[in-house]
């Protein structure tokens, strides 16, 4: 039997269907290159054929399916198909087909297209000889390198394992577990035997004596019966009158109680009320210290105010002095900036229309001179020329010559129209700004204004946000006095609760609450006083009902419990008793449905996720009007019953009660404490919210301080900005000046450039109408006419030009001289004056008298609201130290009073104590006569009436010789017959039970030595073979070498190897003495001293590992091998060696296939079919390739 072929898709790297093609019965190696697939390819054949993979989650699962690019693959199979030829399979078939299907909700099994359970896919391998115990059949990576790291005592039980003994092991000591219980069994029958044996001898003899003793017995009971009775009623008749009697004194008790009760709570009421004034006292005592502090620092602000205010008022004469000098200068200055622009708006207009009539006259004379030009220049040039065509020829000339200089001339005006946009622009926006600067500098009281306002709420904003943070201090400083006394209250409500329990759950109690909250425990609820909340009139009958119970501490569960006890037990922090909620289980009491019996429970109110544990402490307990009630519903239901007094009857018949002092009541310590735990809680979390809302206070002030000091700076800076301001504005005005004449000047070239391309156009206008014209020498009469009127003309001309340019001129020195001096002299001291007079008004403005005064006024104000606080806070101080003293006048004669109500009570219940011993001595006589009657047993019907009418004495005299008569029958056993019936049957049992374990035991000591017999065997058998075939294994691997394995046993710690074939011991004790299986070899000569493998290489431990593995496959031969790169760490030579053996294993036909993977050249020289494993398109696929290319691949690995 061998594997033909294996088809994989699906699985891991092999996305496509990949059929291998049939590998050959003998040697197969695989090469590949990492990541291609090869392990993968192990991992197929494991999946199938291993337990490798079983009982797999979702996502291993899901690992093993294909990942990558293109649709999801769902399911995955792969399927094995091996040569049946030699029917090793019992199937008949000469295949078999075995596949695995994975998907993530699906893994089946099928055989030969059926599908089968695994179950019946291992029996079926097993059948065909692959062993369980011996999984050496692959190797996979790793499994060569984990052989050769293994220790002695690891190697052993992997012998073991090979040898199969897990399965003896395992039913050894389910045989000898058997066979324990069985000889207990046995023994404890023996002891039954042997007893009973001597109870039948002696029943025998105490029969017959039994039957006279009966009927002296009957009369005995008669008679006992009477007199119990009669007992029985006279002090049923004692404790009426006791009860009667105590009723009375219990409701004169009541009485007292009630107002002793009540007398307690108005000391408590008045306690608190002294507390309350005491600690306002402290309040008030505060807010007055931090009041005279306020004062103090406002009188010392105030001083130094007064004194800023006596200086601003000596220097405010000088000030207003000055100021009048700089007003009369102002108005003076400015009368003349007025004057002088008057006349500018006066000339400008006469010169504006003087410069526009000159220009007017300067072009028509420019015209009349160019016309006047150019008939003189024709009339020369008629004389130069011969005839027409010479003229027209030096016209053409003429007129293209004019045409670039026409066009330089046009550009030269394109580019001074351009300068003369720009410049108009320039001085619009400079203008612009000329108005914003002096709209600053007009404003510029405004803004100081407006600054001042904002230091004026900036510093309003500090002055309220210190003001807040002072309250916030009062308050923290009352807080703290607050939580003062409230841990004081705290810490004396402790006390008081400790005193109610003993010591160890006092600090237990106190532990555990500290541990929940160190640790974070929110299954640790409380105890079951701090989980109830109860009526005042039910509280001594709860306290007395619960006892200690309640300083219980309920919890979640047990773990929580166990948890917080470790921690209790290694703090030694007291004992505490836990009632984990999980494990309760409280038991429904038969409560009296009555009127006069209340369940407690129904006076409890609780959450009601703890009603198990309030159910296990009050479930069976009822509170009842008074005790005789409460005695009888305890003995008829079997609860506990109580009396709202804290009288207890419970179920057993015990009676308990007598006076409960209110002021020792746990359920109000408790109260207490929890009451003083949250006020103590509430106000330090109020004090840290303080803290928080002071630092955030901080903060805001430290912003505030920051924003005024920003204001501060920003009006510095504002006011040190009017001096570049100024000069940035004489700078614009100069400026807009220079750009003005410019572009006057602009105006002026444009105006001659527009006469010269006039003049240039005309001249080309006259040239082309000369051309066109007939040649002449001379000018003709029109022409001659025209250059005559042309001469009066320019004359006129001139001379009007003369006129008018004068007049411009003299108007314009005028308006230069009249802008210059505004410019120059006037417009700067104006600004100079209002300046000074601005800075003089904002240095006024910072120590202002006004603000001073309003300062003053503030402070004043304040000091006198504080005044009117001091005063307050004494008033109130010395009106609560006054209520103080009353309430405490109001205490002291509470107390007296208290106290002689006591005295009354205490010595009511020393009567009611006596009547109650009383009470309880007959209760326990009554108690005993029941017992009695009832030890009796059932009585005839005539002991109830036999002696009903006879006198006491004859009775008692009656019973006492009934009495000396039976004292001759007092050896009798009265329940003879009986037990020798009971004894028999048991004798008869127990006999039978005994031979039946007899057998039991000889049948499992039988199996056990068959057992151990066969796993010695098989431990020796194993390890035999295999040192056999690991020797002759090393010995082919290494020629000349020599190896062996080496037993270790206990008995022989010391030496360092020990022969196998020892035959002096016994094989039990030989097995049982094994401690390991050493390794012991030699790589040189087959007779030097042996080394341990401990001592050898890394490639001669491997090899060492491989002769194992070899040796293990020998003695457990499996049909076929897998090995993943068994060769990895070996050298050439015993590559090599390795390489042949499996050639010489595989040419056998008694031995299996081998597929191998590997990486050197050896292996593939030897092999009859080679693989190739590829990865592409990601994706892995297996083809045959020759041996030639699995050499070259792994040549070029090497490389």
């Amino acid at each position: 039997m061998f594997i033909k072929q294996i088809i994989i898709q699906g699985f891991k790297s092999y996305k496509e269907q990949t059929v291998i093609e049939p590998f050959s019965p003998k040697h197969n190696v695989i090469v590949g290159r990492n990541g291609s697939g090869k392990s993968n390819f192990f991992a197929a054949i494991r999946f199938v054929l291993s337990d490798a993979y079983t009982q797999m989650g979702r996502e291993e699962r899901q690992a093993l399916l294909h990942e990558g690019t293109g649709s999801a693959v769902m399911s995955a199979f792969v399927e094995i198909i091996f040569d049946n030829s030699d029917d090793r399979f019992p199937t008949g078939k000469p295949e078999l087909i075995l596949r695995r299907t994975i998907g993530l909700k699906k893994d089946e099994y099928s055989l030969d297209r059926k599908n089968a359970t695994k179950a019946d896919v291992m029996n079926l391998l097993e059948s065909a000889g692959f062993s369980r115990s011996n999984p050496y059949y692959i190797v996979p990576q790793g499994r060569v390198t984990a052989l050769t790291n293994m220790k002695d005592t690891e190697r052993l039980h992997l012998l073991k394992e090979v040898a199969g003994t897990q399965v003896y092991e395992a039913r050894r000591t389910e045989s000898l577990k058997i066979m324990t219980e069985t000889n207990n069994k046995r023994a404890k029958i023996d002891e039954l035997l042997d007893y009973i044996k001597e109870r039948l001898a002696e029943l025998e003899e105490e029969k017959e004596e039994l039957r006279d003793y009966q009927d002296k017995e009957k009369e005995r009971r008669c008679l006992q019966y009477t007199i119990d009775h009669r007992e029985q009623v006279e002090i049923a008749n004692a404790l009426d009158t006791i009860d009667e009697q105590r009723q009375n004194g219990v409701d004169d008790t009541d009485d007292r109680r009630e107002r002793f009760i009540q007398g307690e709570k108005e000391l408590t009421d008045i306690e608190a009320e002294i507390s309350e004034l005491k600690q306002q006292v402290d309040f008030l005592k505060v807010d007055k210290r931090q009041l005279e502090d306020e004062r103090r620092d406002n009188a010392r602000a105030r001083a130094k105010v007064e004194l800023d205010v006596k200086g601003l008022s000596d220097g405010q004469s000088a000030t207003q002095q000055a100021k009048v000098r700089y007003e009369q200068e102002l108005d003076t200055v400015r009368d003349a900036i007025q004057q002088r622009e008057d006349e500018l708006q006066t000339i400008n207009p006469e010169y504006t229309a003087m410069k526009g009539r000159e220009s007017t006259v300067k072009s028509e004379l420019d015209s009349a001179e160019a016309i006047r030009q150019r008939l003189y220049a024709k009339q020369g040039r008629n004389a130069r020329f011969r005839n027409k065509r010479e003229r027209d020829d030096w016209l053409r000339k003429e007129i293209d010559d004019s045409y670039p200089q026409l066009a330089k001339v046009k550009a030269v005006r394109m580019q001074t129209d351009e300068d003369i946009a720009e410049l108009e622009k320039n001085i619009a926006s400079t203008e612009q700004e000329i108005i914003d600067l002096r709209q600053q500098f007009d404003d510029r009281g405004n803004s100081s204004e407006s600054m001042k306002e904002q230091v004026s709420a900036a510093k309003g904003k500090r002055d309220h946000l210190m003001d807040e943070r002072k309250e916030l201090w009062r308050e923290d400083a009352k807080l703290g006095s607050v939580i003062a006394n409230a841990q004081k209250e705290l810490s004396r409500a402790e006390q008081v609760m400790s005193h109610t329990m003993d010591q160890n759950t006092s600090r237990g109690v106190a532990a555990v609450r500290r541990i929940k909250r160190q640790y974070n425990l929110d299954g640790v609820y409380g105890t079951l006083a701090e989980l109830v909340e109860v009526d005042e009139k039910y509280r001594t009958a709860v306290e007395v009902a619960a006892g200690n119970s309640l300083f219980h501490y309920v919890v979640d569960n047990d773990e929580t419990a166990t948890k917080v006890l470790g921690i209790l037990q290694k703090e030694r922090a007291g004992r505490v008793t836990f009632m984990p909620l999980n494990r309760l289980k409280p038991k429904i009491g038969n409560i009296p449905k009555a009127n006069d019996s209340i369940p407690m429970i129904e006076k409890l109110q609780f959450d009601p996720i703890y009603e198990k544990a309030f159910q296990q402490v009050f479930g069976k307990t009822v509170i009842c009007p008074n005790l005789s009630t409460a005695a009888q519903y305890a003995r008829s239901h079997g609860v506990n019953a109580i009396t709202m007094d804290g009288d207890r009857s419970d179920k057993k018949g015990a009676l308990t009660g007598g006076f409960h002092d209110p002021r020792q009541s746990r359920l109000e310590a408790v109260r207490n404490v929890t009451k003083w735990r949250e006020e103590f809680e509430g106000q330090k979390n109020r004090s840290d919210e303080i803290k928080r809302i002071l630092e955030r206070k901080d903060q805001e002030v430290s912003m505030a301080v920051g924003e005024l000091q920003k204001i501060e700076q920003k009006r510095q800076q504002q006011e040190a900005s009017y001096g570049p301001l100024r000069q940035e504005l004489q700078g614009k005005v100069s400026g807009l000046e220079n750009m003005k004449d410019t572009l006057d000047a602009k105006l002026r070239a444009k105006l001659n450039i527009e006469a010269n391309v006039k003049a240039l156009t005309d001249q080309q206008n006259a040239h082309q109408a000369e051309m066109a014209s007939e040649f002449k020498k001379a000018l003709t009469n029109d022409e001659e006419s025209q250059l005559e009127n042309l001469n009066s003309t320019v004359q006129d001309l001139r001379r009007q030009y003369s006129d008018v340019s004068s007049s411009r001129s003299e108007l314009e020195g005028r308006k230069s001289s009249l802008e210059m001096e505004l410019r120059e002299n006037l417009r700067p001291r104006m600004e100079q004056l209002e300046s000074q007079a601005l800075d003089d008004s904002e240095n006024g403005s910072r120590g202002s008298l006004k603000d001073s005064q309003r300062e003053l006024k503030r402070i004043g104000q304040a000091v006198e609201a504080v005044e009117r606080k001091v005063r307050d806070a004494e008033e109130a101080i010395e009106h609560a130290s006054a209520q103080i003293t009353e309430l405490e006048q109001r205490h002291a004669e509470t107390r007296r009073q208290q106290e002689q109500i006591a005295k009354s009570i205490e010595h009511q219940q020393q009567k009611m104590e006596k009547s109650m011993r009383q009470k309880a001595v007959l209760t326990a006589q009554a108690a005993e006569c029941s017992r009695k009657i009832r030890d009796l047993g059932v009585l005839p019907q005539e002991a109830f009436e036999r002696f009903e009418k006879t006198k006491s004495n004859a009775i008692i005299k009656r019973l006492h010789k009934v009495n000396e008569a039976l004292k001759k029958y007092s050896h009798v056993n009265k329940k003879a017959f009986e037990q020798y019936n009971n004894f028999t049957n048991q004798r008869d049992t127990l006999t039978k039970r005994r031979a039946e374990l007899d057998s039991s035991q000889a049948s499992i000591e039988e199996l056990i030595q068959v057992l151990d017999q066969r796993k010695d065997e098989a431990i020796e058998r194993t390890f035999k073979q295999v040192s056999r075939e690991f020797a002759d294994v090393f010995g082919k691997l290494v020629p000349a070498g020599r190896g062996r394995l080496v037993i270790q046993r206990k008995t022989d710690r010391q030496q360092q190897e020990e022969e196998d074939d020892s035959e002096n011991e016994e094989r039990r004790e030989s097995v049982e003495n094994y401690t390991g299986v050493g390794i012991s070899v030699s790589f040189n000569s087959k007779h030097d001293d042996q080394q341990r493998i401990q001592q050898l290489s890394g490639g001669q431990k491997s090899l060492c590992a491989l002769a194992l593995v070899f040796a293990i496959q020998q003695c457990d031969p499996a049909p076929f091998y897998l090995f993943d790169e068994i060769d990895a760490n070996l050298d050439a030579q015993y590559r090599t060696a390795v390489a042949q053996m499996l050639q010489s294993i595989s040419s056998s036909s008694d031995n299996g296939q081998f597929i191998c993977t590997t990486f050197r050249p050896e292996m593939l020289l030897v092999a009859q079919k080679c693989y190739g494993v590829k990865y592409e398109k990601k994706s892995s696929s297996v083809l045959v390739v020759s041996r030639e290319e699995a050499l070259k691949f792994v040549e070029e690995q090497k490389a």
